[in-house]
């Protein structure tokens, strides 16, 4: 079988890495850093969480980067909040936003909402001018649950994008196979993801040191440092960390030269579902 580097014009054992920034639109806080780390950076793609209340000034600033939709479909802070912007009333909680936790947006869900919703996700990022290059979800939202994940998949297939897809060994604590099902719809994904908290690199430098052949996405959250950064995300100095490791952190720089890696984005991933 060819492998998903062969299919993106490398060798069978190449190491090709994908290093995304979550949370684009989120704050004006992650724009400045997001936009930075992928112009001067180490970071080769973004996701865009279109509901948030910067979205537009990211797309204000887009310049043609490698930018995916975040589908979004939860609240989770407790002082800053967004909501749906197709106005689905089973995808808000009392406090006016999207629910908080992934359970109760679970248990309380209309699938048709949250299908209307990130096809509008998608489509409004369009309209701003954005070149989609991928779909992935904020929180995991529609990659956990099967009912949730047709949905991902639905919009993987209609746009004809690639997604972010967990690994393999996710599948059996979910009950699924996640995997097997994009594979079958002609869905392109990495071959390994690294699930990783904010702020903290001590699981993407032990991944760097013993890179597996294939394509692997790690993914950040870098933001600048801002009062409103401070006062709405409890962890905003991890985020402050992700940006320093993209942009000034020469040891991490050195680490990602070390580990033989050549840097790629979801476009590529994206041509390569297109040719079929």
């Amino acid at each position: 079988m060819t492998t998903l580097a062969e299919r993106l014009g490398y060798s069978e054992d190449a190491r090709l890495l994908i290093i995304n920034c979550d949370d684009l639109g989120s704050t004006r806080a992650a724009n400045v850093a997001i936009y930075q780390s992928l112009r001067e950076g180490l970071a080769t793609s973004a996701t865009l969480m279109v509901p948030c209340p910067w979205a537009r000034d990211a797309a204000a600033e887009y310049r043609g980067e490698d930018v995916g939709v975040h589908l979004t479909l939860n609240s989770e802070w407790e002082n800053y909040r967004w909501g749906p912007i197709t106005r689905s009333p089973s995808l808000l909680d009392g406090d006016g936003g999207f629910p908080r936790t992934l359970a109760d947006l679970w248990d309380h869900a209309d699938l048709d909402e949250v299908r209307k919703e990130c096809r509008a996700q998608i489509e409004r990022a369009i309209y701003w001018g954005f070149d989609v290059s991928h779909l992935d979800s904020h929180m995991g939202s529609v990659q956990l649950r099967p009912e949730f994940f047709d949905v991902y998949l639905e919009m993987a297939a209609e746009f004809a994008l690639p997604l972010r897809m967990g690994g393999a060994a996710g599948e059996a604590q979910v009950g699924f196979p996640y995997r097997r099902l994009a594979a079958e719809e002609g869905i392109v994904f990495s071959d390994h993801f690294l699930y990783t908290r904010v702020g903290s690199r001590g699981d993407i430098e032990r991944m760097l040191s013993d890179m597996r052949p294939g394509v692997t996405e790690i993914y950040f959250h870098p933001a600048v440092e801002t009062d409103e950064l401070r006062a709405s995300h409890p962890d905003w100095s991890g985020r402050v960390r992700d940006h320093e490791a993209l942009c000034t952190n020469e040891a991490f720089r050195q680490l990602v030269t070390n580990s033989g890696a050549t840097l790629i984005g979801f476009k590529e991933l994206r041509e390569v579902q297109r040719a079929g």
